[in-house]
Protein backbone atom coordinates (compact mmCIF):
# COMPACT_ATOMS: atom_id res chain seq x y z
CA UNK A 1 0.00 0.00 0.00
CA UNK A 2 1.30 3.68 -0.99
CA UNK A 3 2.62 5.97 1.73
CA UNK A 4 0.97 9.62 1.46
CA UNK A 5 2.35 12.71 3.43
CA UNK A 6 -0.64 14.49 5.33
CA UNK A 7 0.03 18.12 7.60
CA UNK A 8 3.18 16.05 8.76
CA UNK A 9 2.36 12.52 9.45
CA UNK A 10 3.13 9.55 6.88
CA UNK A 11 0.17 7.42 6.84
CA UNK A 12 -0.94 4.45 4.70
CA UNK A 13 -2.99 5.64 1.60
CA UNK A 14 -6.20 4.21 3.62
CA UNK A 15 -5.26 5.92 6.59
CA UNK A 16 -4.88 9.53 4.72
CA UNK A 17 -7.50 11.56 5.85
CA UNK A 18 -8.85 15.28 5.73
CA UNK A 19 -11.41 17.16 7.90
CA UNK A 20 -14.97 17.18 5.81
CA UNK A 21 -15.10 21.06 6.84
CA UNK A 22 -11.60 21.80 4.64
CA UNK A 23 -12.27 23.85 1.81
CA UNK A 24 -11.62 21.37 -0.27
CA UNK A 25 -14.65 19.17 -0.02
CA UNK A 26 -17.11 22.16 0.78
CA UNK A 27 -15.99 24.58 -2.23
CA UNK A 28 -13.49 23.18 -4.36
CA UNK A 29 -10.80 25.42 -3.04
CA UNK A 30 -6.83 23.91 -3.46
CA UNK A 31 -4.07 23.58 -5.76
CA UNK A 32 -1.85 20.86 -7.09
CA UNK A 33 0.73 19.97 -9.10
CA UNK A 34 1.43 16.48 -10.44
CA UNK A 35 4.95 15.11 -11.45
CA UNK A 36 6.53 11.63 -12.20
CA UNK A 37 9.93 9.87 -11.74
CA UNK A 38 12.45 8.83 -14.59
CA UNK A 39 14.98 6.49 -13.62
CA UNK A 40 13.82 6.63 -9.71
CA UNK A 41 14.54 10.44 -9.35
CA UNK A 42 11.90 13.27 -10.08
CA UNK A 43 12.16 15.44 -12.79
CA UNK A 44 11.76 18.91 -12.89
CA UNK A 45 10.81 18.96 -9.35
CA UNK A 46 11.60 22.26 -8.40
CA UNK A 47 9.64 24.02 -11.75
CA UNK A 48 6.56 22.37 -10.47
CA UNK A 49 6.88 23.34 -6.94
CA UNK A 50 7.71 27.05 -7.97
CA UNK A 51 4.19 26.21 -10.00
CA UNK A 52 1.97 25.40 -7.29
CA UNK A 53 3.13 27.93 -4.93
CA UNK A 54 2.30 30.34 -8.15
CA UNK A 55 -1.37 28.41 -8.20
CA UNK A 56 -1.86 29.09 -5.01
CA UNK A 57 -1.16 32.93 -5.06
CA UNK A 58 -3.15 33.04 -8.34
CA UNK A 59 -6.09 32.09 -6.09
CA UNK A 60 -5.59 33.91 -3.02
CA UNK A 61 -4.31 30.45 -1.32
CA UNK A 62 -2.52 30.34 1.74
CA UNK A 63 1.17 28.83 1.54
CA UNK A 64 3.56 28.99 4.42
CA UNK A 65 6.16 26.45 3.19
CA UNK A 66 9.37 26.76 1.37
CA UNK A 67 9.75 25.27 -1.87
CA UNK A 68 13.27 23.37 0.08
CA UNK A 69 10.61 22.24 2.59
CA UNK A 70 8.23 20.85 -0.01
CA UNK A 71 10.59 19.87 -2.30
CA UNK A 72 12.14 17.33 0.91
CA UNK A 73 8.91 16.08 1.64
CA UNK A 74 8.18 14.83 -2.01
CA UNK A 75 11.59 13.23 -1.81
CA UNK A 76 10.79 11.60 1.42
CA UNK A 77 7.14 10.57 0.44
CA UNK A 78 8.92 8.87 -2.74
CA UNK A 79 11.42 7.10 -0.72
CA UNK A 80 9.15 5.67 1.96
CA UNK A 81 7.46 4.24 -0.82
CA UNK A 82 10.22 2.95 -2.91
CA UNK A 83 8.58 2.06 -6.63
CA UNK A 84 11.37 1.82 -9.45
CA UNK A 85 9.12 4.86 -11.00
CA UNK A 86 6.68 7.00 -9.35
CA UNK A 87 3.56 9.46 -9.78
CA UNK A 88 3.57 12.08 -7.47
CA UNK A 89 0.77 14.58 -6.55
CA UNK A 90 1.27 17.30 -4.07
CA UNK A 91 -2.27 19.14 -3.13
CA UNK A 92 -2.42 22.05 -1.25
CA UNK A 93 -6.12 22.82 0.28
CA UNK A 94 -8.13 25.53 2.07
CA UNK A 95 -8.02 23.77 5.24
CA UNK A 96 -10.96 23.50 7.48
CA UNK A 97 -13.38 26.88 7.98
CA UNK A 98 -15.16 27.93 10.73
CA UNK A 99 -17.79 29.64 8.19
CA UNK A 100 -17.99 26.94 5.27
CA UNK A 101 -16.17 29.33 2.87
CA UNK A 102 -13.17 31.93 4.90
CA UNK A 103 -9.90 30.27 4.92
CA UNK A 104 -8.84 30.66 8.51
CA UNK A 105 -4.75 30.80 7.19
CA UNK A 106 -3.78 26.98 8.32
CA UNK A 107 -4.15 24.98 4.99
CA UNK A 108 -3.32 21.39 4.17
CA UNK A 109 -0.86 19.48 2.58
CA UNK A 110 -1.12 16.38 1.28
CA UNK A 111 1.97 14.49 -0.87
CA UNK A 112 0.48 11.52 -2.49
CA UNK A 113 2.95 9.14 -4.20
CA UNK A 114 2.02 6.28 -6.38
CA UNK A 115 3.41 3.53 -8.67
CA UNK A 116 3.69 4.99 -12.01
CA UNK A 117 1.36 3.06 -14.64
CA UNK A 118 2.45 3.39 -18.06
CA UNK A 119 -0.44 4.15 -20.69
CA UNK A 120 -0.07 1.56 -23.42
CA UNK A 121 2.36 1.49 -26.38
CA UNK A 122 -0.22 1.65 -29.11
CA UNK A 123 -0.45 5.30 -28.10
CA UNK A 124 3.09 5.95 -28.95
CA UNK A 125 3.52 3.84 -31.88
CA UNK A 126 0.03 4.30 -33.65
CA UNK A 127 -1.14 7.35 -32.14
CA UNK A 128 -4.66 8.36 -30.83
CA UNK A 129 -7.41 10.27 -31.06
CA UNK A 130 -8.70 13.52 -29.64
CA UNK A 131 -11.65 15.51 -29.77
CA UNK A 132 -12.29 19.80 -29.11
CA UNK A 133 -15.02 20.86 -26.50
CA UNK A 134 -16.05 24.60 -26.27
CA UNK A 135 -15.41 24.20 -22.76
CA UNK A 136 -12.84 26.42 -21.11
CA UNK A 137 -11.10 26.06 -17.13
CA UNK A 138 -11.22 29.27 -14.67
CA UNK A 139 -7.70 30.66 -13.89
CA UNK A 140 -5.73 28.84 -17.10
CA UNK A 141 -2.50 30.02 -15.35
CA UNK A 142 -3.32 27.93 -11.72
CA UNK A 143 -3.35 24.56 -11.53
CA UNK A 144 -6.56 24.21 -9.54
CA UNK A 145 -8.63 21.05 -8.15
CA UNK A 146 -11.61 22.27 -9.44
CA UNK A 147 -12.04 19.65 -12.51
CA UNK A 148 -15.34 20.28 -13.07
CA UNK A 149 -14.91 21.40 -16.66
CA UNK A 150 -12.14 18.51 -17.36
CA UNK A 151 -14.74 15.83 -16.33
CA UNK A 152 -17.79 17.22 -17.70
CA UNK A 153 -15.60 17.51 -21.03
CA UNK A 154 -14.83 13.96 -20.73
CA UNK A 155 -18.13 13.07 -19.86
CA UNK A 156 -19.48 14.27 -23.46
CA UNK A 157 -16.37 13.13 -25.40
CA UNK A 158 -16.38 10.26 -27.77
CA UNK A 159 -15.49 6.98 -25.89
CA UNK A 160 -12.61 6.30 -28.26
CA UNK A 161 -10.58 9.58 -27.56
CA UNK A 162 -7.53 9.54 -24.82
CA UNK A 163 -8.10 13.75 -24.54
CA UNK A 164 -10.26 16.90 -25.13
CA UNK A 165 -8.89 19.67 -25.64
CA UNK A 166 -10.74 22.94 -24.81
CA UNK A 167 -12.07 25.35 -27.52
CA UNK A 168 -12.77 28.74 -27.33
CA UNK A 169 -16.17 30.85 -28.70
CA UNK A 170 -13.77 32.47 -31.32
CA UNK A 171 -12.87 29.22 -32.46
CA UNK A 172 -9.53 28.70 -31.14
CA UNK A 173 -8.13 25.48 -29.62
CA UNK A 174 -6.06 25.52 -26.39
CA UNK A 175 -4.85 22.78 -23.76
CA UNK A 176 -6.12 19.25 -23.21
CA UNK A 177 -7.96 18.60 -19.63
CA UNK A 178 -4.78 17.21 -18.73
CA UNK A 179 -1.83 17.94 -21.47
CA UNK A 180 -0.65 20.62 -23.94
CA UNK A 181 -1.44 20.66 -27.73
CA UNK A 182 1.62 20.80 -30.33
CA UNK A 183 0.43 21.12 -33.94
CA UNK A 184 3.33 20.44 -36.79
CA UNK A 185 3.18 22.48 -40.12
CA UNK A 186 5.99 22.89 -42.13
CA UNK A 187 8.66 21.65 -40.23
CA UNK A 188 7.77 24.05 -37.42
CA UNK A 189 6.21 23.24 -33.95
CA UNK A 190 2.96 25.74 -33.12
CA UNK A 191 1.72 25.63 -29.52
CA UNK A 192 -0.78 28.01 -27.86
CA UNK A 193 0.71 30.88 -25.70
CA UNK A 194 1.06 31.12 -22.32
CA UNK A 195 -1.64 33.41 -21.82
CA UNK A 196 -4.47 31.14 -22.41
CA UNK A 197 -3.32 28.06 -21.16
CA UNK A 198 -1.24 26.24 -17.83
CA UNK A 199 2.38 26.56 -18.15
CA UNK A 200 2.71 23.11 -18.88
CA UNK A 201 5.96 21.91 -17.36
CA UNK A 202 6.37 19.10 -19.68
CA UNK A 203 5.44 21.26 -22.41
CA UNK A 204 8.49 23.44 -21.63
CA UNK A 205 10.66 20.58 -20.97
CA UNK A 206 9.63 19.52 -24.82
CA UNK A 207 10.43 23.16 -26.25
CA UNK A 208 14.04 23.05 -24.51
CA UNK A 209 15.04 19.91 -25.61
CA UNK A 210 13.89 20.18 -29.31
CA UNK A 211 14.17 23.82 -30.29
CA UNK A 212 17.97 22.99 -31.48
CA UNK A 213 16.71 21.16 -34.01
CA UNK A 214 13.18 22.50 -35.25
CA UNK A 215 11.37 25.84 -35.16
CA UNK A 216 8.93 26.69 -32.39
CA UNK A 217 5.93 29.46 -32.40
CA UNK A 218 3.69 30.33 -29.62
CA UNK A 219 0.42 31.93 -30.87
CA UNK A 220 -3.45 31.39 -31.38
CA UNK A 221 -4.60 28.46 -33.27
CA UNK A 222 -7.91 27.81 -35.00
CA UNK A 223 -9.75 24.71 -34.85
CA UNK A 224 -9.58 24.84 -38.93
CA UNK A 225 -5.29 24.83 -38.76
CA UNK A 226 -5.33 22.13 -36.12
CA UNK A 227 -7.45 19.98 -38.57
CA UNK A 228 -5.17 21.12 -41.19
CA UNK A 229 -1.91 20.33 -39.60
CA UNK A 230 1.00 17.93 -40.62
CA UNK A 231 1.10 16.61 -37.20
CA UNK A 232 -0.39 16.83 -33.90
CA UNK A 233 0.62 15.79 -30.39
CA UNK A 234 -0.28 16.48 -26.83
CA UNK A 235 2.18 16.52 -23.87
CA UNK A 236 2.10 15.65 -20.51
CA UNK A 237 3.71 14.65 -17.14
CA UNK A 238 2.41 11.22 -17.15
CA UNK A 239 1.80 10.72 -20.72
CA UNK A 240 5.37 12.08 -22.04
CA UNK A 241 4.74 12.84 -26.38
CA UNK A 242 1.96 11.41 -27.80
CA UNK A 243 1.15 11.49 -31.83
CA UNK A 244 -2.17 12.37 -32.36
CA UNK A 245 -3.84 10.63 -35.71
CA UNK A 246 -7.11 12.10 -35.18
CA UNK A 247 -9.34 15.28 -34.35
CA UNK A 248 -12.94 15.19 -33.78
CA UNK A 249 -12.90 12.10 -36.76
CA UNK A 250 -10.97 14.01 -39.00
CA UNK A 251 -7.36 11.82 -39.77
CA UNK A 252 -4.50 13.83 -39.08
CA UNK A 253 -2.38 14.35 -42.91
CA UNK A 254 -1.18 10.32 -43.24
CA UNK A 255 -3.29 9.23 -40.15
CA UNK A 256 0.20 8.08 -38.48
CA UNK A 257 2.59 9.45 -36.03
CA UNK A 258 4.94 11.84 -38.12
CA UNK A 259 8.58 12.01 -39.11
CA UNK A 260 8.32 15.20 -36.55
CA UNK A 261 6.59 13.92 -33.84
CA UNK A 262 8.87 11.10 -33.90
CA UNK A 263 12.01 13.21 -33.31
CA UNK A 264 10.82 14.96 -30.54
CA UNK A 265 9.79 11.90 -28.64
CA UNK A 266 13.48 10.79 -29.33
CA UNK A 267 14.37 14.21 -28.17
CA UNK A 268 11.77 14.34 -25.31
CA UNK A 269 13.33 10.51 -23.97
CA UNK A 270 16.59 11.33 -24.09
CA UNK A 271 16.40 13.93 -21.98
CA UNK A 272 14.28 12.39 -19.41
CA UNK A 273 15.25 8.92 -19.34
CA UNK A 274 18.98 9.65 -20.25
CA UNK A 275 18.13 7.81 -23.88
CA UNK A 276 15.95 7.36 -26.60
CA UNK A 277 12.93 5.02 -24.67
CA UNK A 278 11.67 2.07 -27.35
CA UNK A 279 8.16 1.53 -27.19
Amino acid sequence: MSVYYVNGAFVDKDDALLPVTDLAILRGYGVFDYLRTYNGQPVSLDANVARLRQSARLIGLGYPWSDGEIAAIVNETIQRNGYDESSIRIVVTGGSSPDNITPNGEPSLIVMVEEMQPYPDWWYNRGVKIVTANIARLYPGAKSINYIPAILARQQADADAVEVIYSTETGHVLEGTTSNLFLVKDGTLITPHLERVLPGITRRTVIDAVKVEFAIKERDISLDELYGADEVFITAANKRVVPVITVDDRTISSGQPGPVTQRVMQLFDAVTYGVAKQV
